[in-house]
């Protein structure tokens, strides 16, 4: 009975057909990953959820992002620089600065947000841009 129980050591077939099934799962993985993120054609800025701005990420361009906050009525600035088809938030007045300390976003779907000034910048496509309207 105890022999039934025991697990048996990896032969060389064992190992090599784990080592091929693994390359395969990582494979694909860096596939999905890396080969299937479609790249952004605008920028699309919210500020206290309704729209600011598009930007187009073929053109290098800061746009300076200004806004009142609920916090008193105090006005907010943020700096976000469009170059080499990236989207980075260089610059912030909120207290904690993640925004600013966020990486550079290019692949539809990224955001960048700054919650203390209620400011979201999102990557759209070209598809997205072009849209006229919205069906919730």
């Amino acid at each position: 009975m105890e022999n039934r129980l025991q697990l048996r050591k990896l032969n060389k077939r064992d190992f090599i057909l784990l080592l091929i099934l693994l390359s395969a799962a990582l494979g694909l993985l860096t596939w999905f990953w890396f080969g299937h993120q479609e790249k952004g054609a605008m920028v699309e800025v919210t500020v206290d959820g309704e729209l600011y701005g598009t930007y187009s990420l073929k053109e290098e361009q800061k746009v300076p992002i200004t806004s009142k906050t609920s916090r008193g009525g105090k006005e907010t600035v943020n700096d976000l620089v469009i170059a080499d088809g990236k989207a980075d938030m260089v610059q912030a007045d909120c207290p904690d600065k993640l925004c600013v300390r966020q990486a550079a976003i290019s692949h539809v779907g990224e955001t960048i947000v700054c919650l203390p000034n209620r400011v979201v910048v999102t990557i759209i496509g070209e598809e997205a841009a072009e849209m006229d309207v919205t069906i919730h």
